[in-house]
């Protein structure tokens, strides 16, 4: 029998998203990730991708012991409130709000990549899921760094903030809180606030920003199908361990202290990404 070299844990692909996950050059991890998707693929057009995903399933791998996660000496990263607020009629705001986004898509790589290797004992559909998610992110993250290189500029050229890798470690042992706190309320809140940012460069009006309009359009499809993940997966492990979600999910932002969700909502998007009425009532009152 030929040798599996995916038998070793070593070479696992939860083991490759924890390796990329450490890679701080952001066009290495992008590459790395997007490999990582297409190893994925090989498998399943062989077949073996539920077996691979099975196997790696019950393993529980060790965090390396340095800082995680990898990412490059700049951007400067500052309280939120210390970000400086730019206009987009401005080329130079207009590449700082794009670089602002290109940072979120650059943390939701760590936290899909974060959410593979973590995590042991799911179902192979939750692997298969967040590999997927790091693909698109990494996409959305090219399409934002070529832009930004249009308008003379690169990612880190801004100061930034780091609010998303934050809740990433205060949920780093409990998985149920990850899949409530991150996919679903913070990346869910791109999902309320991208068509008021498009709405804003629509009026700038400029080849460049309308440029900006249409990458979105792209975020805002994928993000739905994101949110959606974490939902599902919110709700299989409230189902699983007998908790009530909309009652379990007050009990955890509380104790996260995770921010509360402000209007105006996209109630079709966040409907469309599996949020029930009651859970969409309730946004105004957690």
């Amino acid at each position: 029998m030929a040798h599996d070299p995916t038998a070793h844990p070593d070479n696992g692909l939860r083991a490759a998203a924890l390796q990329a996950l450490l890679l701080a050059d952001p066009v290495a991890k992008v590459a790395a990730t997007h490999a990582l998707w297409q190893r994925l693929a090989g498998l399943h057009e062989a077949g073996a991708a539920d077996a691979v995903l099975a196997r790696e399933a019950g393993l529980a791998l060790t965090e390396p012991p340095v800082p995680l996660p990898g990412r490059p000496e700049q951007p400067r990263l500052v309280p939120p409130a210390d970000v400086p607020h730019r206009t987009p009629f401005t080329r130079e705001g207009l590449a700082a709000q794009l670089h602002a986004i290109a940072h979120i898509e650059f943390n939701a790589i760590n936290l899909a990549l974060d959410a593979v290797w973590r995590f042991a004992g799911m179902p192979t559909d939750y692997y298969r899921d967040w590999l997927r998610v790091a693909d698109e992110e990494a996409t959305h993250f090219g399409l934002l760094a070529e832009h930004l290189a249009s308008l003379g500029h690169a990612y880190g050229d801004f100061t930034a903030h780091d609010g998303l890798w934050t809740m990433c470690v205060r949920t780093q042992h409990d998985i149920t809180a990850r899949m409530a706190l991150v996919p679903r309320t913070l990346e869910a809140r791109g999902l309320d606030a991208t068509p008021l940012i498009q709405r804003r460069l629509r009026q700038v009006g400029t080849p460049e920003a309308l440029r900006a309009v249409d990458i979105l359009d792209i975020i805002l499809r994928d993000e739905i199908g994101h949110v959606a993940i974490g939902n599902r997966w919110y709700g299989w492990l409230c189902a699983r361990d007998g908790l009530d979600p909309l009652a379990h999910y007050r009990v955890l932002a509380r104790q996260h202290a995770a921010p509360r969700p402000r209007p105006p909502f996209n109630h079709a998007a966040r409907r469309a990404a599996g949020f029930s009425d009651a859970e969409l009532a309730s946004l105004t009152e957690i």
